[in-house]
């Protein structure tokens, strides 16, 4: 079974720019929930997939991504549930690892994070300089919830 283990971080500083590899700006759309799962197409440049992502245990989770026909992702996306998320994601190399620092834009613009994938859930993380509160396992940082609350607060709820 494929695996994603993840730690999530807020940003402490704009440090990360320096060391940034590579740049991409990514749109995804949620096909489908079920239980604390989701199903999501995402497209990168002249690249789509689609993920479908288990439910959590601890910071791991099944993760199943297959690459699409670009066209068919965005009939895909055309029909997925609003608003899209999009996002400029930089790959910033530190410790040994990748991260990736994602930029929110549209309706989440704004919101940044530092994610690193491990290999084990035990792995090390060197933290990095910009790196500061993890928020891995904050569910008021996960995007269903951050879309929630910003959503109300356009339409004036609270």
């Amino acid at each position: 079974m494929a695996v994603e283990i993840e730690r999530k971080f807020l940003l402490v500083s704009d440090r990360w720019k320096a060391g940034i590899v590579q740049t991409q700006l990514l749109r995804d759309g949620l096909l489908a929930r079920f239980g604390e799962g989701k199903v999501r197409i995402r497209h990168a440049g002249d690249r789509a997939w689609i993920t479908v992502k288990g439910r959590r245990s601890g910071i791991s989770r099944a993760e199943f991504e297959y690459e699409i026909p670009l066209d068919e992702a965005e009939e895909i996306l055309s029909i997925c549930e609003l608003p899209h998320i999009e996002k400029v994601r930089h790959i910033v190399p530190y410790g040994g690892l990748n991260w990736t620092v994602d930029i929110h834009q549209g309706l989440l613009a704004g919101i940044e994070f530092a994610e690193v994938e491990l290999e084990h859930p035990e792995q090390a993380v060197p933290l990095p300089p910009w790196a500061g509160e993890e928020v891995t396992h904050d569910p008021r940082y996960r995007k269903a919830n951050l879309l929630k609350y910003r959503a109300d607060l356009i339409q004036g709820g609270c």
